[in-house]
């Protein structure tokens, strides 16, 4: 607790940013929650909260964002050079855009969320996934079909909106592709991420 006071004052008398850095390796999960211990916690509440395998919102978000705290959209311009707005409101890890953002917290009650905060985020991609099971019927568990989801809408899922966008299958099957990784990655260091560091000393 004293470390956290103490590093948030530091921020504040620095006037610098704390935010996390992406991680070094975003191509192994289990790299990713070594590095950064307490997304694994937050990824962990997210499955227990909303009955979601972790290395699918995990995958997701490395598709959204990268793992970029304040990744954003492209931006518009005028006459080719002029910026002007953004494509969307999409902001932050999951990049969700504003007004599903506001349902998400309607919904789950989480007033004080932020997108640009990793906990927040991986639950908001929790519930989002949770609701595609509940609205379009897809398994929790297939990336490929929660992505296109994630993308097209609930609505546009429906209306198979993707099917005229064979960019966007693609990129589904690339989220799929790192969903399986991850899973499989996962296995082999849960026992760890469960018991720290204590149990690395002795069996890793």
């Amino acid at each position: 607790m004293f470390k956290q006071i103490f590093i948030s004052a530091l921020c504040v008398a620095t006037l610098s940013s704390c935010a996390t850095p992406p991680p070094k390796n975003p191509e192994n999960i289990c790299e990713i929650f070594r590095e950064n211990r307490d997304w694994y916690d937050a990824a962990k509440d997210a499955k227990d909260q909303w009955g979601v395998p972790i290395h699918v919102p995990m995958a997701m978000m490395y598709q959204e964002s990268s793992f970029r705290h304040d990744a954003t959209p492209p931006r518009k311009y005028v006459l080719g050079f002029i910026p002007w707005g953004r494509v969307s409101s999409a902001y932050g890890y999951s990049q969700a855009k504003t007004m599903t953002w506001d349902d998400y917290i309607k919904e789950s009650g989480n007033w004080g969320a932020d997108r640009d905060e990793f906990d927040d985020a991986i639950d908001f991609m929790g519930w989002f996934i949770y609701k595609t099971n509940r609205i379009n019927k897809v398994s929790k568990w297939d990336a490929y079909n929660q992505y296109l989801n994630y993308h097209e809408g609930w609505g546009g899922f429906k209306r198979k909106s993707y099917k005229k966008k064979p960019w966007l299958v693609k990129v589904s099957r690339k989220v799929d592709d790192r969903a399986r990784r991850y899973a499989s990655q996962l296995k082999s260091c849960e026992e760890e991420l469960e018991h720290g560091w204590l149990w690395r000393l002795f069996f890793g």
